[in-house]
């Protein structure tokens, strides 16, 4: 079993424009995946606020919307983007639609939530805004179930922790 990191990615920008996850090398971040219509879409304005906070840190917040739970990311494209812009600041980078568990999840959600894959944890979303934190090298260390706020000091102790390394 060969483990890979998520720079081995590829990802889909919300223009239908292939990426890899690679551009994000040296960077710590919070993979999270998101839906404008979810009661926890609040936490939008919460993901921007954290990344401003360590804005210049080699951090970023990563946004994935999916409609998985609920059909509760009925939009598509840049409606997404115009939404989260408009209505909570948005300016971390969201990405096209996916599936983030079953066996259409995409192949990093695959990676993100399965041991098998990242050779640390499991932790299939259970609901929008599952947050997965990544270090500077690309490895899964640890994740955060939508409940947690995205600026409780759980999650930015670790991010602190993880830019000192």
């Amino acid at each position: 079993m060969s483990i890979i990191n998520i720079y081995s990615h590829k990802v889909e920008q919300i223009n239908g424009e292939e990426i890899s996850l690679e551009r994000f090398k040296g960077k710590v971040l919070l993979i999270v995946n998101t839906a404008s219509e979810c009661g926890y879409t609040p936490q939008l304005q919460d993901l921007e606020q954290l990344r401003n906070e360590f804005m210049g840190q080699d951090f970023e917040v990563l946004g994935f919307p999916s409609n998985d739970f609920g059909t509760q990311e009925p939009r598509n494209g840049e409606e997404i983007i115009d939404f989260c812009k408009d209505n909570y600041g948005v300016t971390f980078p969201i990405f096209g639609k996916i599936h983030v568990k079953g066996e259409k999840a995409h192949p990093l959600y695959k990676y993100l939530s399965r041991k098998s894959e990242n050779g640390k944890l499991n932790s299939i979303p259970l609901w929008n805004f599952h947050k997965y934190l990544i270090d500077k090298e690309g490895n899964v260390v640890d994740y955060f179930l939508t409940i947690t706020k995205p600026m409780s000091s759980k999650i930015r102790n670790k991010i602190k922790q993880l830019l000192e390394k």
